[in-house]
């Protein structure tokens, strides 16, 4: 089903109305709010089961799956906590909510918060977000005033208290457990699981963690119903997703879309096309920095959605679509982000510790050239020892880039070698 402008759920997401309650409530935003918590918490979660989200932040898990695993009586409180770290290159799909469409944010952190059994919530924010951490402070001041949130929430009969916490700039503060543990004052460093936040997240207490991007759609979802929702993108891949499109289009943008729009057709319909036309285009890595990049004659049918992806040996992710026409160092590219990859590590694991900087240090070879031939499987050697052998998945994100370098331009990799061979044999 194609999308329509009348089926949009981010309505300010380019700022060209008042980000403030007034104008939110204009748009839609606390629009029977309580009589959606009068549904009862199943309801909310049966329906969040039936339109299919997944969640935005990147991995794709089920969010009405991952509500129902809080327990309903576990003699503990309960928390919503919102991601809203946005650290990953290439990706600006949660600031534009934070900054222009706030309420709607709040509004979910409301709603979530009572599906899980939550009186409390907390929006975990990026440390450079000034601005939308201003944007979101408001926003919750306002809820507050209007009655919004607070006790008795939109005269609900649920209290739900809400607070902003400023992160420090970490990457690894994304991954959720690392979150929870830079909420409690702790190093930002990912936790052991089990036990899972569901059961021992905030404070040891029943926890659920989700993207701003996914709290932020569930009003919405909720108002219109979990079926219209699930009537856009294909199976297993439900609904409409924020796409960030950067690099070498004639207009970058962030833009919502329903999920499994063709890659071709969003950078089109959207970006204005690639610079110099589609035939000038080289790779788009499809979801964010961490995810395999894609070349040009996949990016031709290749379908923006989780299932898809995957089959293409790539990812969704945050579906931050860097793209790189053919005046790309693509061997460069790579390198810089093994490079960020290596400074975000959190030095917990091995794996992740000593390969992320041996990785960089190798790209930094391989870009110059003065690798081996026999170092290209040595690099994939060791990013498959770093792949799926820590506690977060940062070592993996680091080992992917370079594997869909390997794996689509290995090529230019061996000649630059051989270039630099020639070159220096005398």
């Amino acid at each position: 089903m194609l999308l329509q402008d009348k089926d949009r759920i981010f309505t300010n997401l380019y700022g060209w109305e008042d980000a403030g309650l007034k104008a939110a409530q204009k748009r839609g935003d606390w629009n029977g709010t309580k009589k959606l918590i009068g549904k009862g918490r199943d309801w909310i979660i049966e329906e969040m089961k039936k339109s299919g989200m997944r969640g935005r932040g990147g991995a794709g898990f089920p969010t009405g799956l991952k509500w129902s695993f809080m327990p309903k009586d576990s003699g503990k409180p309960h928390y919503i906590v919102i991601n809203a770290d946005e650290s990953e290159p290439g990706t600006c799909k949660d600031r534009d909510i934070l900054r222009f469409e706030p309420h709607k944010l709040v509004e979910g952190a409301l709603l979530s918060g009572f599906a899980i059994g939550a009186n409390a919530g907390y929006i975990y924010i990026r440390g450079e977000f000034y601005n939308e951490a201003v944007a979101v402070q408001k926003a919750i001041d306002e809820a507050y005033d209007a009655g919004m949130i607070g006790k008795n929430a939109c005269k609900s009969g649920w209290d739900f208290e809400l607070y902003l916490h400023r992160g420090a700039g970490a990457y690894i503060c994304g991954e959720e457990s690392a979150l929870l543990n830079s909420l409690e004052g702790k190093k930002g460093m990912p936790r052991n699981k089990p036990p899972f936040p569901a059961m021992a997240g905030l404070y040891s207490c029943p926890t659920t963690v989700n993207n701003v991007e996914t709290i932020a759609a569930v009003p919405e979802i909720l108002r219109r119903g979990g079926s219209w929702f699930a009537s856009f993108g294909n199976e297993n891949n439900h609904g409409t997703k924020l796409f960030c499109i950067s690099g070498h289009v004639n207009r970058p943008c962030n833009v919502e879309d329903a999920l499994s729009i063709p890659l071709k057709e969003l950078i089109e319909k959207h970006a204005g096309g690639v610079r110099g036309g589609w035939d000038n285009l080289l790779a788009v890595i499809p979801g964010g920095s961490s995810t395999p990049l894609l070349p040009k004659s996949v990016c031709e049918t290749v379908l923006m959605d989780f299932d898809s992806l995957r089959a293409a040996q790539s990812s969704l992710g945050t579906a931050g679509v860097i793209v790189m026409d053919k005046s790309t160092d693509i061997v460069q590219a790579i390198c810089r982000l093994s490079q960020f990859y290596w400074h975000e590590s959190c030095g917990q694991c091995t794996p992740c510790r000593e390969g992320t900087g041996w990785v960089w240090r190798m790209m930094q070879q391989m870009v110059r050239g003065e690798a081996a031939i026999e170092d290209i499987d040595m690099l994939l050697d060791v990013c498959g020892q770093m792949e799926g052998n820590s506690i977060c998945a940062h070592a993996d994100a680091a080992a992917w880039p370079v594997q869909g370098l390997m794996r689509h331009f290995r090529d230019e990799v061996e000649r630059r070698i051989l270039e630099y061979r020639k070159k220096h044999a005398a």
